[in-house]
């Protein structure tokens, strides 16, 4: 009576093959929509929907979270060889001004405190005294010989520390 036991497994195992090629066929579904929450913002990490789960760069520091000093550095010397070319350079000095305030903020966030860094620290707040606060690429690039000064000679002092970005 071996038969019928084999004709009846081969058919369970026809029905479920032919259920697997339907599915292969199929278009696949669409991602759920996110939906901002309540209060109008864009989803955050407590969104339990796939969308909302971190949409944010990895590199991105959170306002409540800077950077380490190390990150920071790293992506601050990731600027040395960009330069600013015609149809760029307001990306560039923008960058470099982003990066510089990053490493600002992590700097002061440390647990070594921001008088671990004094050069640096200074550094930046000599450079946002001569921008004025203001961040056009007009007066970007009117100050960039500022802003890459800055940025070299934090490399400098940093390279001198290397416990800090280590």
């Amino acid at each position: 009576m071996l038969f019928p036991s084999t004709v009846r497994g081969a058919a369970v195992l026809a029905v479920v093959l032919a259920g697997f090629t339907v599915s292969c066929d199929a278009e696949p579904a669409a991602p759920p929509a996110a939906s901002a929450p309540a209060d109008g913002g864009a989803p955050g990490p407590s969104d339990p929907s796939p969308a909302g789960l971190s949409q944010a760069p990895a590199q991105t520091a959170l306002p409540d979270r800077p950077d380490l000093v190390r990150d920071a550095f790293a992506r601050l010397q990731a600027t040395l060889d960009d330069s600013c070319t015609p149809g760029n350079c307001a990306y560039v000095l923008g960058r470099l001004d982003d990066e510089l305030h990053r490493m600002d903020r992590a700097m002061k966030a440390d647990p070594k405190g921001p008088g671990h860094f004094p050069e640096p620290v200074a550094l930046i707040a000599k450079l946002d005294e001569e921008l004025g606060g203001d961040r056009s690429t007009p007066n970007l690039e009117k100050h960039r010989s500022l802003l890459t000064g800055t940025r070299d000679r934090i490399n400098t002092w940093m390279q001198g520390h290397p416990d800090d970005y280590r």
